[in-house]
């Protein structure tokens, strides 16, 4: 596939950021981790503000559940987050709900910054960080090192390798890419029945080298219920005088 002609001033790159907000909450025990309170606000609008503050986006669109869509607009109305354009329905998998919010994007969308809805803390430094890589290099994602020795094991159990941790990366999202190749890549992952757990992985499946900016170790994702009390945490850090 030929590369994207990417001979464009940066300002004037539409950046549609893609807000996935579609998952259940089979970690949470039953608690949605997108609307549960987290220092007074729902996750996802500390997740909308960081996007809406950044300069670098242009858009927003976030793609949800049905049962989520109202509460999600009123929420965007009520704290003027005026640039979310759309609130969708994504579909059962991560590929269906990525591709309506990529379909959703208006077309003047050059790149988009797909992110998790339950990471709030994510900061407008590290999304600008990201989506200044992806303008050079078509693709980028944020990540930290890897701390704990990692073991490759086989379905009994039993270890196999030990991979290099120095060579390991953790990766986050914002994960940015330029809006026509990863619709291609999630096309073709579902025309050959490919599994990936993350846009990256879609966009390496093309062949596609992706890049990675610093990520931050307080760009946690809500998973479990002890995550929520660790972004608690990180929030009062931050608000400390």
């Amino acid at each position: 596939m030929k590369l994207f002609d990417w001979h464009r001033e940066k300002n004037r790159t539409h950046c549609a950021a893609i807000i996935v907000a579609a998952g259940s909450a089979t970690r949470m025990h039953g608690v949605d981790k997108i609307m549960t309170d987290l220092a007074g606000e729902p996750v996802i609008v500390h997740t909308l503000r960081a996007f809406q503050k950044a300069s670098c986006i242009d858009e927003i669109v976030v793609v949800t559940r049905e049962d989520r869509i109202d509460p999600i607009r009123q929420l965007v109305a009520r704290n003027g987050f005026d640039k979310v354009q759309s609130v969708v329905a994504g579909g059962d998998t991560r590929m269906e709900s990525v591709e309506a919010g990529l379909r959703a994007a208006s077309k003047k969308t050059i790149l988009a910054a797909v992110h998790d809805g339950a990471r709030p803390l994510v900061t407008e430094e590290l999304i600008k960080e990201t989506v200044d890589k992806a303008l050079s290099y078509h693709a980028s994602a944020p990540a930290i090192p890897v701390k704990d020795t990692i073991k490759v094991v086989d379905d009994d159990s039993r270890v196999t390798s030990t991979p290099d941790r120095s060579t390991l990366r953790a990766v986050q999202t914002p994960q940015v890419f330029d809006r026509d190749l990863l619709l291609a890549a999630w096309e073709r992952a579902r025309k050959e029945k490919l599994s990936y757990t993350d846009d990256c992985g879609a966009m390496e499946g093309m062949g596609i080298h992706v890049y990675l900016t610093e990520g931050s170790e307080e760009n946690i994702k809500i998973t479990t219920p002890l995550d929520l009390q660790v972004a608690e945490l990180i929030l009062e850090g931050r608000n400390k005088p």
